[in-house]
C-alpha cells in the first residue's frame, strides 16, 4: 500500500519545505531533490497542455508553460491518476493576472475541459426517436428526457463558441474577434467521437430544464419562454438526432 505519510512529506518537500521528508531522507538539502522538482513540475505542465490544448494554442507554448507551472506549484494532483488534474485550471485562469487582458481564456478552458470530461464519461444508450414519437402528446410532455452522460451545456454572452470551435477544429478557420454577440454551446459524446453543436437560446433553455430534471412539458415552457417562435419539435426531433437524451423516464 502506497504510503501516503511520504507522499504528503515528498510533495511538500517539491514545494521547497523539506522538513516533513527528513524521517525518510535525512539530508533535505540533497540536490537530487531538484531534479525531481524540475521533472515533476514540466510533467505537469505537459499534462496541462495536453488537456487544454486550445488555450495553449491561444497564448502561444512560452506563456501557457509558464501560466502552468504556477498553476502547478500552487494546485498539486490530489492523486496519483493525471487523467483528471486540472479541474480548477479554469477558474484559476480567471483570477491569474497574466491573463486579465485575454477575457476569453478562461471560458475556452472550460470548453477545454467540457471536451475532456466528455470523451471521459460513461456510455450509455440513445433515445430511440421511435419510442417518443410513439408517445401520445400528454404522455410525452409529461415524462422526463435524461440528458446523455456526455452532454455539457453553455451559455456565453461573448464569441467563446466560435473562438473554440474554430481554434479546436470543429469549424473553419476564420479571423475571430471577441465581441459581445450571445452564442451557445452543446459538447457531447454520443458514440465514439466528441461532438460540439452550436444552439440558440430556445434549445439552450429546453436543454438545461431537462439538465435540472424537469419534464418535457416544462422543458417547452422555457423554450419558449426564450422564443416564443421556436418550433419546440424542431427542436427536440434535432436533440433527439444528435443524441443528446439517454433515456425517457415516464410518469407513473
Amino acid at each position: 500500500m502506497r504510503d501516503r505519510g511520504f507522499h504528503d512529506a515528498f510533495e511538500a518537500a517539491l514545494r521547497g519545505d523539506g522538513e516533513p521528508l527528513a524521517p525518510w531522507l535525512p539530508d533535505v538539502t540533497a540536490p537530487g531533490l531538484d531534479v525531481y522538482r524540475n521533472t515533476i513540475a514540466k510533467g505537469r505542465a505537459d499534462v496541462l497542455a495536453a488537456a487544454f490544448p486550445t488555450v495553449a494554442r491561444l497564448t502561444g507554448d512560452d506563456w501557457f508553460r509558464g501560466a502552468a507551472l504556477e498553476f502547478a506549484a500552487a494546485h498539486p494532483p490530489a492523486e496519483p491518476a493525471m487523467d483528471r488534474y486540472g479541474e480548477a485550471f479554469p477558474d484559476w485562469l480567471a483570477t491569474f493576472a497574466p491573463a486579465r487582458e485575454l477575457p476569453y481564456l478562461a471560458p475556452v478552458a472550460r470548453l477545454d475541459r467540457a471536451f475532456s470530461e466528455a470523451h471521459a464519461a460513461p456510455d450509455a444508450p440513445l433515445l430511440d426517436a421511435a419510442e417518443a414519437a410513439a408517445l401520445d402528446p400528454a404522455a410525452l410532455f409529461a415524462a422526463r428526457a435524461e440528458l446523455h452522460p456526455s452532454a455539457r451545456l453553455f451559455w456565453f454572452d461573448w464569441t467563446v463558441a466560435s473562438i473554440w470551435l474554430s481554434e479546436r477544429g470543429f469549424e473553419a478557420a476564420e479571423t475571430l474577434t471577441w465581441t459581445d454577440t450571445p452564442e451557445g454551446l452543446l459538447v457531447l459524446r454520443p458514440e465514439m467521437t466528441v461532438a460540439a453543436a452550436r444552439i440558440d437560446r430556445p434549445t439552450y433553455a429546453f436543454l438545461r430544464a431537462c439538465r435540472d430534471g424537469k419534464v418535457l412539458g416544462q422543458a417547452a415552457t422555457a423554450a419558449l419562454a426564450a422564443d416564443a417562435s421556436a418550433d419546440l419539435r424542431t427542436v427536440f426531433a434535432a436533440l433527439v438526432e444528435a443524441g443528446a437524451f439517454t433515456r425517457l423516464h415516464l410518469k407513473s
